[in-house]
């Protein structure tokens, strides 16, 4: 059986679109007033209109002062790493980050070029 994406392919199966992602990484107890700082940046993400954000909380992970910070039962967990990722188009993401510069400028932001799978005739781009 082939699968290449040409043989038996509908119209509306999809197709990959080019996007970016935004990668935040950053410390779970990184605030920005009294809230978390991970739960700004994704309201901030909503209310500009892009397509996507998640939290994912690590088990582990070190920064800028080496320290390694786990969640292993016997140590305490605390400082873990934290990672907010959001998926758009390149552009609008870049113009995201110089508009919340603010808070964003304490954390490590990545910018990579990816491709999105959308599927069907109700693909939103």
């Amino acid at each position: 059986m082939s699968h290449s994406s040409s043989e038996g392919a509908s119209p509306t199966a999809g197709q990959w679109k080019p996007a970016g992602r935004l990668t935040v990484l950053l410390d779970e107890d990184d605030k920005w007033r009294h809230g978390p700082l991970y739960h700004e940046i994704v309201r901030r993400a909503r209310d500009a209109g892009l397509a996507g954000a998640s939290v994912w909380r690590g088990v582990e992970g070190y920064g800028a002062s080496s320290r390694i910070h786990t969640s292993r039962i016997l140590d305490l967990a605390e400082h873990l790493p934290v990672m907010v990722m959001v998926v758009d188009e390149s552009a609008r993401l870049r113009e995201f980050v110089e508009h919340n510069a603010d808070a964003l400028a304490p954390v490590n932001v990545v910018l990579s070029e990816v491709e999105v799978w959308q599927s069907g005739v109700e693909a939103r781009r």
